[in-house]
């Protein structure tokens, strides 16, 4: 093997390689003397020294040089590397002249410390003068043919020739113009047939050089484990091309029938599997903007921005190779790459067999990830280069405070460019695998020291669908069987039944009794601690749904200072609450609210602990996913909806209670048009129970109810009544009909969503509406409480009677009536001379007049809403149709019969107060 062989050999496993020493031919001008002290090489071991003697009719005055064999030495060059400050000194025996050309400094960092003691060779336009070649003109053909020969090898290791040099535009220190590869012009004066062969073999050079530039920095760290995969299977491309350019210059030292045109033929499949690496290399860096100065492409990168975020995080070294510096494609982008490419040469058979070895070894190290992930749930990505991103960031310790979801929807997220052609049809397959298994990881569920068997390791591998369709079925099921059964799901949603939709809730009716006093305080002036005890009291009471409840310690009391109207609105006002996401931004909006709470207070001067009672339920992880904080606030939301109805209950139930026990409104005036006011404050009263009780029934029975047997039946993986649900004793992954828990957590917060609609809580017009009408009740209720002295003044029997007076008033504070207002105190006040209350003949139009605006400002408003009822009933949910028809009563009664009986019509309240009463 010849030294060009050997040395060819030994450089390969650097990285790159250090091209064997080349001697110019006609390296001194004729007649030159050797320089003393200078090894003389004789003929016999000079590496050309076999062209020039087996070339036919090769003259020695055609060469320049002496036809003697005695005199036919070559001058010589020695190339001697100075190791110890990676230099390359160029010593040769004609004196030097030209300083820059005998040394060259490395200035270049290499990624390896061996690699930075190679340096490139000298460029041929520095060379002197006199060592410069002579003219191809003044050659002969033959002897142009030789030259060539001898030239080629150099070129096809990267190098420049005698007759073959790098373009001037070419520089070897930029690394644009490396990655791009040399062009290569030939001297003028070539035979033309010579000059198309050698041109059509250039191009397999330009392609080594630009490929060999492209491995060496492609298999540098941050660049990625499947570009050094890639690179990887390039550089056996690379090798077997330096063992051929080997074979061939022992063949052309050996051969003296070896001519330009067998040596074109010897290179053609090699040339065309070069072309595709070349072809292939130059797609990968124009997409990563590395053949121009593209500064945009390499700054504006979000990745990059992640990366440099999680780097600061980690209390990394920017500045030590952590921090991204250009756009890089890498991971799932390289395997599109190889994959589209593949797809385009598939009718070449030496280009479908190289691309898809290329493809088998860039897929491993991807593969790697890939099966980590499926079958641990944990994510080894040193380089950012996998399909899934995980945000470090997102933790979930941050669950309790998270009203977005932030933690399943944004922990780990899908990398859109990043997704390999082959996963993308079950890329979300892919990440809700992953992420089950996490979430059963974090619980202790799964042995992640527990090595993977029997995995796919590549894509051409047919098993890797399967791998990932298994592994997601094994996800689901593990994951559904750790929130069912081990953490009792069904059983935490029934417990939230009972809190906050007043189901079975004789527990809680107590509590409003027995807190009554605190409840009626001004917001900032309740004692919640003295409430929580009050309700830890209650849950414990014997014979009650919630003492036997074995969640009711997550149950917990608070205030919210802002009105539940108000909060409503400003979410269906700013963000829209049935548009996608919109419901999303309850976080933004209850961070938006407190902020403004001491801005408003003045506008909730009113707010008594009754409007601003609401629960809170903590759960701990992994139910926290399903029954997150951003449901948790719809359960408020429609707890304080249903809260509010049922306070409202209440006093008008106490108003009609008074009506049957007062004395001042049993009694049968004399006054015809006294007994009329009261007939239709009765109505009024009777009609107001009426849209209250309806409206609480509809809620709960026709909207909650329905809704929640549905949801029930879907977790149980029943398709009809739950009772054609599972069995006992049925597996948990059989009976939850192939449902994954992605489906269940939008089950769930797809049944909040619903009933928050259904409830008419998604609706400004009719949220204001209901907000309106629920007032005009509130404040008519409190009216009517305190009107038993009024009314002694307005009737003429009652005020000849003196002594009934004390006995109208003690019903009226046993029954709970709130504290007489202001207006309430002016006609007690006018009394006779004896002290008895003194008629005022007056005082009923005043009365009348105050009624008439009652009457009017409910029907008014309750008009409006049966028409708006109707309306969204046709346009967007049938359900309010029932409403409507139930609240057809309420509008009806306005002529009463003036001689019912008190309390009569719609006054008894015979319709229940709701379905969960």
């Amino acid at each position: 093997m010849s030294s060009f062989t050997n040395h060819a050999r030994n450089v390969v496993s650097n990285g790159r390689v250090e091209p064997a020493l080349k001697e110019p031919l006609n390296s001194a001008p004729l007649g030159a003397t050797p320089q003393s002290g200078a090894r003389e090489w004789p003929a016999a071991s000079s590496p050309r020294s076999s062209i020039y003697s087996h070339r036919t009719r090769m003259s020695g005055p055609e060469l320049g040089r002496p036809s003697d064999a005695g005199d036919r030495f070559e001058r010589r060059s020695e190339r001697e590397r100075v190791s110890v400050v990676d230099r390359v000194t160029i010593r040769t025996r004609s004196p030097v002249k030209d300083p820059d050309y005998l040394t060259y400094a490395l200035e270049r960092k290499r990624s390896s410390p061996l690699a930075s003691r190679v340096a490139p060779s000298p460029s041929a336009n520095h060379a002197p003068s006199y060592l410069r070649p002579r003219a191809l003109n003044q050659l002969s053909r033959e002897n142009q043919e030789a030259a060539i020969l001898a030239d080629l090898p150099f070129v096809f290791m990267g190098l420049e020739g005698q007759y073959l040099r790098y373009a001037d535009s070419y520089d070897r220190l930029q690394e644009q113009d490396r990655l791009a590869g040399p062009d290569f012009h030939i001297f003028p004066g070539l035979d033309p047939s010579l000059r198309d062969l050698t041109t059509t073999m250039l191009k397999m050079a330009t392609h080594y050089a630009a490929v060999n530039a492209f491995v060496e920095i492609h298999s540098q760290d941050d660049f990625g484990a499947v570009n050094h995969a890639l690179c990887a299977g390039m550089r056996r491309y690379v090798d077997e091309y330096l063992e051929l350019v080997a074979e061939l210059e022992n063949q052309l030292l050996t051969d003296p029938g070896f001519t330009l045109h067998l040596l074109h033929l010897r290179i053609l499949p090699t040339s065309h599997d070069f072309f595709q690496l070349f072809t292939l290399s130059q797609e990968i860096l124009r997409t990563n903007s590395m053949l121009e100065a593209n500064i945009e492409d390499c700054i504006d990168n979000f990745e990059d921005v992640e990366q440099l975020l999680e780097t600061l995080r980690d209390g990394r070294d920017v500045e030590s190779g952590n921090a991204p510096t250009r756009k890089v494609v890498k991971g799932g982008g390289v395997i599109g790459l190889l994959t589209r490419r593949l797809a385009i040469m598939s009718g070449d058979p030496a280009a479908r067999t190289l691309l898809t070895g290329l493809l088998r070894e860039a897929s491993r190290p991807y593969m790697v990830m890939l099966n980590e992930w499926l079958h641990h749930g944990d994510i080894k990505d040193l380089h950012s280069e996998f399909l899934i991103r995980e945000q470090q960031s997102i933790r979930k310790d941050r669950l309790e405070q998270d009203y977005t979801d932030e933690y399943w929807e944004k922990r780990y997220t899908i990398r859109a460019d990043n997704v390999p052609p082959q996963l993308e049809s079950v890329k979300e397959k892919v990440l809700l695998a992953g992420k089950y298994l996490n979430v059963v990881r974090e619980c202790g569920g799964i042995d992640i020291n527990k090595e993977v068997q029997d995995v796919p390791e590549t894509f051409d591998d047919l098993r890797f669908l399967d791998n990932v369709n298994e592994a997601y079925s094994y996800a689901n099921s593990s994951l559904m069987t750790l929130l069912l059964t081990t953490h009792a799901l069904p059983a935490r949603l029934r417990s939230m039944k009972h809190y906050f939709f007043l189901d079975q809730s004789d527990f809680f009716s107590y509590f409003l009794e027995l807190g009554g006093s605190e409840l009626k305080k001004h917001v900032k002036s309740v004692n919640v601690s003295k409430l929580q005890s009050l309700l830890d009291l209650v849950l414990r009471q014997p014979g009650s749904v919630a003492a036997q409840d074995p969640f009711k310690e997550d149950i917990k009391l608070q205030m919210n200072e802002i009105t539940l109207t108000k909060w409503l609105m400003r979410v269906v006002t700013v963000s829209g609450i049935d548009n996608e996401g919109g419901l999303n931004s309850y976080a933004a909006s209850h961070a938006a609210l407190t902020a403004q709470t001491s801005s408003t207070a003045e506008d909730d001067k009113n707010m008594t602990g009754y409007s601003a009672l609401e629960l809170d339920y903590s759960v701990p992880f992994p139910i926290s996913l399903v029954i997150s904080r951003k449901t948790v606030l719809r359960y408020q939301l429609l707890f304080r909806y249903l809260l509010s109805l049922r306070h409202l209950e209440g006093l008008l139930l106490t108003s009609w209670n008074d009506h049957h026990k007062v004395m001042s409104w049993r009694h049968r005036s004399s006054d015809k048009g006294l007994e009329i006011w009261k007939r239709r404050a009765w109505t009024l009263r009777a009609r107001m129970i009426v849209f209250v009780q309806q409206l609480l029934y509809f809620c709960t029975s026709e909207v909650i109810e329905p809704n929640w047997q549905g949801l029930m039946a879907r977790i149980d993986g029943g398709r009809g009544h739950p009772r054609d649900g599972p069995r006992l004793g049925d597996p948990v992954n059989k009976h939850a009909g192939g449902r994954t828990v992605d489906e269940l957590m939008q089950d769930h917060v797809d049944f909040l969503d619903t009933c928050l609609k259904e409830c008419m809580l998604t609706n400004s017009r009719l949220l204001r509406v209901q907000s309106k009408i629920m007032t005009t009740c509130t404040m008519f209720a409190t009216y009517t409480a305190n009107l038993s002295k009024t009314i002694v003044t307005a009737d003429p029997d009652l005020c000849r009677h003196a002594d009934d007076a004390p006995e109208d008033d003690a019903p009226a504070k046993d029954a709970g009536a709130r504290p007489s207002t202001p207006r309430a105190k002016k006609p007690v006040a006018a009394s006779s001379e004896k002290g008895r209350p003194a008629y005022d003949p007056n005082r009923l139009a005043k009365l009348s007049d105050n009624l008439s605006k009652y009457e009017e400002n409910f029907t008014r408003h309750l008009k409006i809403l049966l028409d708006a009822l109707n309306y969204y009933a046709y346009t967007e949910t049938a359900v309010l149709l029932g409403l409507c028809a139930r609240l057809g009563m309420a509008s009806e009664g306005t002529g009463s019969d003036p001689g019912a009986e008190p309390g009569g019509g719609f006054g008894g309240g015979g319709l229940g107060g709701g379905g969960f009463r």
